[in-house]
């Protein structure tokens, strides 16, 4: 009776566990603790041995190569603003190293100034909440429109100097795992 007892608790601990990972939603990127989507089928593809959502990139600094773009990423302690309207950053590739685009300050180097100690250049990560792998998505008008935005804008700046087709670049809709109209 004693085994049975303890096997129930060690099988209801183990779906306890499991639920918990496939409920996440975000995963920090170091060094700078930027949260990456897991719940993107294009930038966490599920991988068919273990069935988790996998990101395609391990860190997220200025050396990074993005396997595809835009990568989305998300501060949530951007700007103050309540974490479900913070919108995300976007990340692309360049001749400079990864560059990333926002709302506020369009496209610039990753990281900004302000994730970096001013004395002596070391990364500063983002102090994230206790349950930042659970935090809802930011999946507003605007995130959408912010795709849109910083696709055309990293055409603009980047498209033709590196023979970039528009095609390749991700679309909200591909993002965020919505169905073909």
């Amino acid at each position: 009776m004693k085994k049975i007892v303890l096997s129930i608790i060690f099988l209801c601990f183990c779906l306890l566990i499991l639920s918990s990972v496939w409920a996440q939603t975000w995963v920090a990127l170091p060094p700078y603790n930027i949260l990456y989507p897991l719940w993107s089928p294009a930038l966490s593809p599920v991988d068919p041995v273990t069935g988790v959502p996998t990101p395609l990139i391990s860190e997220l600094s200025s050396t990074t190569v993005l396997p595809v773009q835009p990568v989305l990423g998300w501060n949530p302690n951007g700007f103050g603003w309540p974490m479900s309207i913070i919108p995300p950053y976007l990340f692309y590739n360049s001749p400079m190293g990864v560059m990333f685009f926002d709302a506020v300050y369009g496209l610039n180097p990753w990281p900004p100034s302000s994730f970096l100690d001013p004395l002596t250049g070391a990364p500063i990560p983002i102090t994230l909440p206790s349950d930042f792998t659970f935090s809802p998505l930011p999946i507003t008008k605007t995130s959408e429109f912010l795709v849109e935005l910083g696709n055309l804008t990293y055409m603009v700046a980047f498209g033709a100097g590196l023979g970039i087709d528009p095609t390749s670049l991700l679309t909200a809709a591909q993002i965020w795992g919505l169905p073909i109209w």
